[in-house]
């Protein structure tokens, strides 16, 4: 019973984090720190992950009707626009998509720890407070469908960044859609429709590699990723509903403050810890 309390409490993590320009990965790996499943480190690798598709079953309700190319309540031309946005995030997905294969086994061995977390909380807290000063003045995208290939592809290339953890995938392709001109609406909105194929990649290739090594979980532990799915599922959607409302009013510059003094107390937590 302790076991799946603690799922609840990862999945509620993951349903915030994911959406919100904090990076999900980063608070995951810090609140494992503190509370540990008791589960194998392979099934934990695995989990951290996976976890994320509650989030992604989120993102396909509430966006069900503009991302679905054969609604019968959309017109020709509307169904075609639609066709066309799914081939931007395809384009969108593919840099991080390449060097997320490539050097997966890397990453996961040098980069996911406490001190890389903290220092992509900081450089990226203060990148949102610099880039939101500028961020109405060269504004040229409103809308999710102006969106052109090019712009997706770079949206895309920010994506990349968030193979750091700490660093944020929404964070990124966020920071880099404002760079770009993106409004911020248009632009997070793009990055929940990035998330859908991001997400289900990672999470089959995690789950691929867990089971050529060997593994196969436990029932304990099964339960375990249910709970934290479902719980992630029901926050990202009261999450994204709640950001969405937020960014049509207010900056991301709340949010870069809360990295920056996030990461602050992570580094001096552990150094004084040691």
């Amino acid at each position: 019973m302790l076991e799946y309390l603690k799922a609840i409490l990862f999945g509620i993590v993951e349903g915030i984090t994911e959406w919100l320009p904090i990076s999900s990965t980063g608070h995951l790996i810090l609140l494992e720190k503190f509370i540990e499943l008791n589960v194998t480190e392979a099934f934990y690798e695995l989990f951290q992950v996976v976890i994320q598709l509650g989030a992604i079953c989120a993102v396909i309700l509430l966006f069900f009707q503009k991302l679905n190319p054969f609604s019968t309540k959309k017109s020709e031309t509307q169904r075609e626009d639609t066709w066309i946005l799914w081939l931007k995030v395809v384009i969108a997905v593919l840099p991080s998509a390449l060097l997320g294969v490539l050097f997966d086994d890397l990453l996961d061995q040098y980069l996911y720890n406490y001190i890389v977390v903290a220092l992509m909380l900081v450089v990226y807290g203060v990148a949102f407070l610099l880039v939101e000063k500028k961020a109405g003045e060269n504004l040229k995208i409103r809308d999710v469908q102006q969106i052109d290939y090019k712009t997706a592809l770079l949206i895309g290339a920010f994506q990349c960044l968030s193979l750091i953890p700490g660093t944020s995938r929404s964070g990124a392709t966020i920071l880099g859609a404002l760079m770009l001109g993106v409004g911020r609406s248009a632009g997070a909105e793009f990055s929940f429709f990035l998330a859908i194929p991001t997400m289900l990649g990672a999470s089959a290739l995690k789950l691929l590699k867990f089971l050529l090594e060997g593994n196969l979980p436990t029932q304990n532990e099964l339960f375990i990723l249910l709970i934290g799915c479902a719980v992630s599922f029901v926050v990202s959607v009261l999450v994204i509903r709640a950001l969405m409302d937020f960014v049509r009013k207010r900056s991301f510059a709340p949010f870069g403050i809360y990295r920056i003094i996030l990461g602050a107390v992570v580094l001096l937590y552990f150094a004084f810890a040691k």
